[in-house]
C-alpha cells in the first residue's frame, strides 16, 4: 500500500555531534599550549593521530604544519590551544566560531 515510513531515515543528529571533532596529523605528537601561540607554554603533548574538540577559534602565532600555514589556534579545552596547522579540518579557515 503505502510507504509512509521512507522519509524517517533522512536525518542523522549523531552527524551533527561528530561534526567538532577532528584529527591530529598522524605523524606529529602535538603541543598543547596554555594560549594561542608558539610562546605560551606547554601543557601538555598529544599523541599523533589523536582526535581533538574544537570548542572556538582564534587567531594567534602563525604557524607551518603538514596542513598548510595558519595564525588559528584551536581551542581544545579550558585554557588549551592547539595550531591549526596540526589539525585536519579541512579548510584553511575557521570551522567554529571565534573564542571571545
Amino acid at each position: 500500500m503505502s510507504d509512509d515510513h521512507a522519509s524517517t531515515t533522512l536525518a542523522e543528529p549523531a552527524a551533527t555531534a561528530a561534526a567538532s571533532r577532528y584529527q591530529v596529523s598522524p605523524n606529529d605528537a602535538l603541543n598543547v599550549r596554555s594560549g594561542p601561540g608558539t610562546g605560551y607554554n606547554i601543557i601538555r603533548v598529544l599523541p599523533a593521530g589523536s582526535f581533538v574538540t574544537i570548542f572556538c577559534q582564534t587567531p594567534g602565532t602563525t604557524v607551518t604544519g603538514p596542513y598548510g600555514t595558519s595564525k588559528i589556534w584551536d581551542n581544545i579545552g579550558s585554557g588549551e590551544f592547539v595550531s591549526d596547522a596540526y589539525v585536519h579540518t579541512g579548510s584553511d579557515g575557521y570551522v567554529t566560531g571565534r573564542c571571545g
